[in-house]
């Protein structure tokens, strides 16, 4: 493969985006996944790991001031939208309704085993792309990025539409602030056909969930589980 062909898909893939004068190179770097970098060492190509951790900065404070300029909302409101619509499954949708997977870079490997519909590739991805519009062009075009893509799932989260997945919430909560996935423990089924399940991590109780289903009860246990986190440092501010 050669450098010209990555440009014009760079190229293809901005002009999608409606963004002019953006840094074809920066572009490129944001769409290169590890696993490209690593099997074309020849290509002296960065991945896009660097860009992914500026961007999830970026994607935090843009989120933190359209709540806070443009809704009326308590700091643990704000925190909990904020932290739906910066979810794993909430940026791999938005990611794909810009088919940034069309795009990418990608490893044999990882082609071969579905990494364009990968949700946490596709999370990551558009954190790296929305780093790059920032060192390119700016935090204006930056937010502008961001509310043209996300701003549909604020007003969702804010009334209500948009579905919690709390046991991904909870996911990816615990494997960024402790290296760790909770664990879920069905503890009985009971008489009237409600399933009770238990929500651990690291052998501690976080939290409990009833429901007609096992999935149903563990939603609600996860629910529990995070909410007491997002309360925990509420408190701690």
């Amino acid at each position: 493969m050669k450098m010209e062909s990555f440009t014009k898909s760079a190229e293809k893939f901005i002009k999608a985006l409606g963004i002019k004068d953006m840094d074809t190179e920066l572009m490129i770097r944001a769409l290169c996944h590890s696993s490209f970098a690593n099997e074309n060492t020849f290509l002296n190509l960065e991945s896009n790991e660097r860009l992914e951790f500026l961007g999830d900065a970026i994607l935090d404070f843009i989120l933190a001031e359209i709540l806070y300029t443009e809704y009326s909302l308590s700091e643990g409101r704000m925190s909990k939208i904020r932290s739906a619509v910066a979810s794993e499954s909430i940026l791999s949708r938005a990611a794909r309704e810009i088919k940034l997977g069309d795009f990418l870079l990608l490893g044999k490997g990882e082609e071969n085993s579905g990494g364009r519909e990968k949700d946490s590739l596709l999370a990551d991805a558009f954190e790296a792309v929305l780093a790059a519009i920032y060192l390119s062009k700016g935090l204006e075009d930056a937010k502008n990025f961001i509310e043209e893509v996300l701003k549909k799932y604020i007003e969702q989260a804010l009334s209500g539409e948009l579905v919690m997945d709390y046991k991904t919430r909870l996911q990816e909560y615990t494997q960024k602030f402790f290296g760790l996935r909770p664990e879920y423990r069905l503890k009985n089924k009971e008489e009237d056909e409600t399933f009770s399940v238990e929500v651990y991590l690291d052998g501690k109780l976080l939290g409990c969930g009833k429901g007609k289903t096992k999935k149903k009860a563990e939603q609600q246990a996860a629910k529990s589980a995070y909410e007491k986190f997002l309360n925990e440092g509420e408190n701690d501010a």
